[in-house]
């Protein structure tokens, strides 16, 4: 967003009539997706990640801080060094976060790749685990919705591909009443589990993780044993958004399903993760709101109305394994319609991987 903004408003930024500012608190953008593939020994750990410097064009402002609080009357931000940086349009990128204590004993006794030191340590880990039972418990809401599938689905692939399969059970768990929240996906999910002996289980609720007995029990009264545990922990909006109390106890912001507003607060947009709106956390749909909240911006600061041009648009791509995908496109009046996986779609999916730079530099 801010490279796409510095290139539309170029002359407006060389005649200092705007200044567009990025606030960050690490000084390097990571791959969220790519974790999957490291965590599963398919891909270089630092092929994740890449300098803010070498990201962004000039005409962006980098401010390296961390933001502790919103302040919608003053129309500023307040920053841990304790300066406060104005604005006259905002917009909150502030993403979803894993929490990791909302299930006692998972810290202790959970694996994960939502996070780059967990997906490093499962890596490791992976390695070494040979034999037993490896089980999923998924925890919502979680960005990247159809992550643990894919997880699963490449992970049995490459058992095959060890001769290991024999040894090891895999069982994935879904606490609604399908393996997947989009209906469509949980068909082609149970369909797909089903060819390759992947036990599904739904209504599974995690409550408590006892790591000395290796033990999950559910809310629904189920004792669970398992060898190799991976969690996806539930997740939540980032503190600084409950610290300035905006959205609700979650930390998600109430928004416009279609300017991408913050409700009540003129000026002041939101996109990806941060939302309550009924929509897929992922990359993709962060991608397709940025195009509308630039536009947006745009036209305020030549004294226009946003305009409700956002229609709930996702595009994801879904791995079936090592060597074949799908995708899969919706917004919010039509549900996705999953397809075979192939081959070609696979080796599309591996090439976004790696053009998503140019998308972070708004060039795609």
């Amino acid at each position: 967003m801010a490279n796409r903004l510095a290139r539309h408003l170029s002359a407006e930024i060389q005649n200092k009539q705007v200044q567009v500012s990025m606030i960050s608190d690490t000084d390097f953008h990571l791959y969220q997706p790519g974790l999957l593939y490291v965590a599963l020994g398919l891909e270089d750990p630092q092929s994740v990640f890449r300098k803010h410097s070498r990201l962004l064009v000039p005409g962006v402002n980098l401010i390296a801080s961390s933001a502790i609080r919103i302040d919608t009357d003053s129309r500023s931000v307040e920053l841990q060094s304790g300066e406060n940086v104005p604005f006259d349009y905002l917009v909150i990128a502030t993403g979803s976060h894993p929490d990791l204590d909302a299930i006692p004993g998972f810290r202790e006794a959970a694996h994960s790749f939502y996070t780059y030191p967990e997906a490093l340590q499962l890596r490791q880990d992976l390695e070494q685990f040979k034999r037993g039972k490896l089980l999923m418990i998924v925890g919502v809401p979680h960005k990247c919705p159809v992550a643990p599938v894919e997880f699963m689905l490449i992970y049995e692939n490459l058992l095959r591909q060890k001769n290991l399969r024999q040894q090891i059970e895999l069982v994935y768990t879904y606490p609604l009443g399908r393996l997947h929240s989009l209906e469509p996906c949980a068909v082609w999910a149970e369909q797909e589990f089903a060819d390759k002996e992947i036990d599904g289980e739904v209504f599974f609720n995690p409550e408590t993780i006892d790591p000395k007995t290796k033990t999950v029990y559910t809310l629904e009264g189920e004792e669970v044993s398992y060898d190799f545990l991976v969690a996806i922990p539930p997740h939540q909006g980032a503190a600084i958004i409950r610290n300035s109390g905006l959205g609700d106890e979650d930390g998600w912001l109430p928004t416009d399903r279609n300017t991408l507003e913050l409700l009540g607060h003129q000026g002041i947009y939101v996109v990806g993760d941060a939302t309550n709106l009924p929509i897929s956390k992922a990359g993709s749909t962060a991608h397709y709101e940025s195009e509308v909240v630039v536009r947006n911006i745009i036209r305020e600061i030549h004294g226009e109305h946003p305009m409700p041009l956002y229609d709930g648009k996702v595009f994801c791509f879904i791995e079936g394994g090592l060597d074949k995908a799908m995708h899969i496109q919706f917004d919010y009046n039509h549900p996705p319609k999953p397809s075979d996986p192939t081959e070609m779609v696979h080796w599309f999916k591996m090439a976004f991987n790696q053009m998503y730079w140019l998308s972070v530099r708004g060039m795609v």
